[in-house]
């Protein structure tokens, strides 16, 4: 929009910068306090002579002279703003209700741009932050949102920047707080979990008992074959019993009984 403006002031423009001019030279040097302004390090100064927007570039930052009648100017801050995005609700792809809020860190990197291109460009990057905010996550299911968050992040981050590039905003983080759901999908989100843990552990369960049953027959199949070895193994178990610390009475019986049992 500015870069298409190439004519001049005109006649009429420049003799009133004259006179302007002439004016500041016969009330110097009390006029020098209306037309020198300071502009700080991380300020840029967007000077308008006559309506038209001065040498199509920011000024400063140090001392800069406008005329008192024919020169106004703005001054746009380029430090990084933290925007903060209330908490919106959203219906997510399945159909769940959520509230999320998060933070957009942004700077103005063209002065000029961020003056003549929108009318508030904090409050328009705000509002827009909301509504990429409610678009980009309608799409997301509720798993997607909670187990994806830097990715939404970054894709946001990317649709804000294109779209605010205009406007001469450069998004440099976008982040997302929180997200909120219903008390009663997070009971049934926590007794599903619940459920799906009690069933690994039944698998784990049965599986140690595949395991152990089949070590059992593959000690029952030895010891078969060696009566000596049941001997000792018997011994061996009642080794195991004594070395503890109870009152236990064994009354040990031959193993040819056992076997005639």
């Amino acid at each position: 929009f500015v870069a298409d403006r190439r004519d001049g002031i005109g006649v009429c423009g420049w003799i009133l910068v004259s006179l302007s001019f002439l004016l500041v030279l016969i009330t110097f040097p009390v006029s020098i306090w209306a037309c020198v302004k300071v502009i700080r390090e991380y300020e840029r100064a967007v000077v308008f002579r006559l309506g038209r927007i001065l040498c199509k570039k920011p000024k400063g930052p140090g001392l800069i002279v406008i005329l008192p009648c024919t020169d106004t100017f703005i001054k746009v801050d380029l430090r990084t703003v933290a925007s903060k995005i209330p908490p919106q609700e959203i219906l997510t792809k399945d159909a769940v209700t959520t509230q999320v809020d998060g933070v957009v860190y942004y700077r103005i990197h063209s002065a000029v741009s961020a003056v003549a291109n929108v009318t508030d460009v904090h409050s328009a990057t705000f509002l827009l932050a909301q509504a990429t905010l409610r678009n980009i996550l309608g799409t997301q299911s509720l798993t997607q949102l909670l187990a994806g968050r830097e990715e939404i992040a970054r894709s946001i981050q990317a649709t804000l920047d294109s779209a605010l590039e205009q406007w001469g905003i450069k998004v440099a983080r976008v982040e997302i707080k929180d997200v909120r759901i219903p008390v009663a999908m997070q009971r049934a989100m926590a007794a599903e979990a619940e459920a799906a843990r009690e069933a690994r552990a039944k698998i784990v369960a049965a599986e140690g008992e595949r395991n152990a049953s089949k070590a059992l027959k593959q000690a029952s199949v030895v010891l078969s074959e060696s009566p000596a070895g049941l001997q000792l193994r018997y011994l061996q178990t009642l080794t195991t019993l004594a070395a503890e610390n109870n009152s236990t009475i064994v009354f040990p019986l031959p193993v040819n009984m056992l076997e005639n049992l």
